[in-house]
Formats: structure tokens, sequence, C-alpha cells
């Protein structure tokens, strides 16, 4: 997993979550239950019945984790990047980005100036770069090039060199 409960709780929040996520025809989740719900914190204040709710919506937010990890892995495993360990934090920012993408996805929004869709979309674009072997995430890459940044070095006759000789 790219992401954690955790990381998405600060960022986008368990109020955005609550809202996008939760099941349609359900009540929407209480902001405060779905924090709880997102830290494994104590949800005994609440009733049977807004916890099942919660946990619905974690499963779908769980969903969104999942499709975007296997967003990432696709790409990533054309470098030779997986199993990642650790996971570097750009990781972190694509799955949190392509996951919000996926649970905001039936809104109606302008797609051009939608900070969501333009995160997704870079997400991708990293990607991408990083599966060409455009971008690297720091790590050990099985498929770059060997030698890259090494000067070549050659022994042996020259022909500017025997050409200096007549002079």
């Amino acid at each position: 997993m790219y992401i954690s409960h955790a990381q998405l709780a600060e960022r986008p929040g368990a109020r955005e979550l609550a809202e996008v996520a939760s099941p349609a025809h359900e009540a929407l989740v209480d902001y405060d239950l779905m924090q709880a719900t997102l830290l494994g914190a104590d949800r005994s204040a609440w009733s049977a019945a807004e916890i099942i709710v919660a946990d619905n919506t974690l499963v779908r937010i769980d969903d969104a984790i999942s499709d975007a990890k296997s967003v990432i892995d696709g790409f990533l495993g054309r470098r030779g990047y997986l199993p990642l360990d650790p996971v570097p934090g750009i990781v972190t920012t694509w799955a949190r980005a392509i996951c919000r993408y996926l649970l905001h996805q039936d809104r109606i929004s302008g797609e051009s100036d939608d900070p969501i869709v333009r995160d997704y979309r870079d997400a991708l674009k990293l990607l991408q770069l990083t599966a060409d072997g455009k971008f690297s995430l720091g790590l050990e890459d099985t498929s770059a090039q060997q030698g890259i940044g090494q000067p070549a070095t050659t022994t042996g006759a020259s022909t500017f060199r025997d050409n200096l000789a007549d002079y």
C-alpha cells in the first residue's frame, strides 16, 4: 500500500473523504466518526448503524487505494522498481492524487481548472516519465543503462596524435 488511512485523514481529510466516499443512498458519515475510522480510534460513541456506514465508506476508500496502487505498479513495474521498500514520498503523493481523483470522479466540475484533475494528470505524467526512464525515483533501476555519466576513454593509435607528429 502506497498511502495509509492516516495519510489520507491528514490530506485530503476525513471531511472530504466522508463526503465523496459515503455509499450512495446512505447517510453521510459523521466527520468525526470518519476520522476515528481512518485512524483506528475508539468509535464507541457512535451507534452500530453509523459505524456500518463508516465501514462501508472505508471499503470504498480502500478500493480507491487499491486501484491507485495498481495504476502505479503498472508504470513502475516497467522500470524494475517493484517491490518498493521503502516507499518514496513522491509515490505517496501520486497515490494520494490518484485515489482522490477516483473518489471524486462522479462529481461535475470544469476539468480545466480543477485541482483534483490537475494533480491526477500530473501524477500520470510523472509516472509515464518514470516508466520511460526520464524521471528517477532515486532507487536502483534495474532497467537503467549502464555507464551513463562516465567518460569513454581509449588507448592506442589516434589519428589526431599521429598527425601532430608531422608538425
